[in-house]
């Protein structure tokens, strides 16, 4: 089973995104805020996805308070994690806000939350899946 990580603070969000990755993609979705737990999981090989959510109120590393840009950073520059794809979920969606996070972070993927239209949602999460699998 296709095991997806989702990275997000508010509980709404991380409730539709497991329900959305479990019963419409069929993956096995675990959802964290420690970016401890996420580098383990990614390490451990059997991630096929990270949703990444920019903006993360309780998320520290380091003894400092991290965002989704950080974590992102740092899986992209470990060669054990870095050809793990990662989708920004963020609610930052002014223009240019895309190509600027995509920039800072080395993410794949970006898309803007509230997510209203769930099957473009499943679409791109297919598309990220079977684009690392490609």
């Amino acid at each position: 089973m296709t095991h997806v990580v989702v990275v997000e603070d508010d509980a709404m969000n991380a409730l539709l995104f497991r329900k959305l990755l479990e019963k419409r993609c069929g993956c096995c979705v675990t959802v964290t805020e420690s970016p401890e737990e996420l580098f383990a999981l990614v390490r451990s090989g059997e991630v096929a996805l990270v949703l990444m959510d920019v903006s993360l109120a309780n998320s520290r590393y380091q003894d400092r308070a991290v965002n989704g840009v950080d974590l992102c950073r740092i899986l992209k520059s470990d060669p054990a994690t870095c050809d793990v794809p990662i989708v920004l979920a963020t609610a930052h969606a002014m223009r240019g806000d895309e190509e600027m996070l995509l920039a800072e972070s080395g993410a794949d993927d970006y898309l803007s939350k509230p997510v209203v239209d769930h099957t473009a949602f499943v679409a791109r999460i297919r598309r990220s899946l079977h684009s690392e699998a490609a």
